[in-house]
């Protein structure tokens, strides 16, 4: 499969046909939603056949180098790529993928995956790392992604920066915080698929489109 070991589209098995065939079909399913509609699919039959725990969710953000260029592209001290955040559910099953510029910090990057999630029903607790709560030194701001979240009915849990001002986590549910070995394994999951590990694609959409892919291999792998 083109999408595991980053394999180019020629050197496909031909028991897929021909490349150029694959290569337009997945294409198609990029521009249409195809892949994401899967993925949605999938997630809803998990979580009503008990499969999927959404009262909890992880969040966390990886890098990805940027060999070509495009959008959704930025300059950081890694190099040039894009930031991939993604959501997983209480058992480490992926619920939301979104891209971004890898220059954003992940402070501004916490609503945008939920609402790019794969299921509607909402989560009770987002847990994050410290790269998710506001490092700002100012009174005024160093609550916002809290406040943000929490009029949405979502609680944040997340370690404090050293400096912030008005502390609204508590040592009882920063206990959640060690269970973030989930989402990283999540990751781990991601990055045994090698073409999601460097982005070779210059259009953020077929990158995003691989992903979904990803997610449809590990959704498909609850049902086993």
């Amino acid at each position: 499969m083109a999408g595991h070991g980053a394999a180019l589209w020629k050197d496909l098995p031909r028991r897929f046909s021909l490349y150029h065939t694959c290569h337009r079909r997945f294409q198609h399913w990029v521009r249409t939603g195809v892949l994401r509609q899967v993925s949605e699919a999938l997630s809803q039959d998990l979580y009503e056949r008990s499969g999927i725990k959404l009262a909890e969710r992880f969040i966390d953000g990886s890098f990805s180098p940027a060999k070509k260029g495009g959008a959704e592209v930025g300059k950081t001290k890694r190099g040039t790529g894009t930031k991939l955040v993604a959501v997983a559910d209480s058992q480490g099953v992926p619920i939301a993928a979104y891209l971004a510029s890898a220059s954003l910090r992940e402070v501004t990057l916490a609503q945008a995956p939920l609402d790019e999630r794969f299921v509607v029903e909402p989560p009770q607790r987002l847990v994050g790392d410290k790269a998710g709560a506001c490092p700002e030194r100012s009174r005024r701001n160093s609550d916002r992604p809290d406040q943000a979240l929490l009029q949405e009915g979502i609680e944040l849990i997340a370690p404090h920066w050293p400096n912030r001002y008005q502390l609204t986590q508590h040592r009882r549910p920063l206990r959640r915080y060690r269970q973030r070995w989930k989402v990283e394994r999540l990751f781990a999951w991601f990055h045994n698929f090698r073409r999601l590990m460097v982005r070779r694609e210059r259009y953020p959409q077929n990158f995003l489109g691989f992903i979904h892919l990803a997610c449809i291999l590990i959704l498909f792998g609850r049902y086993l």
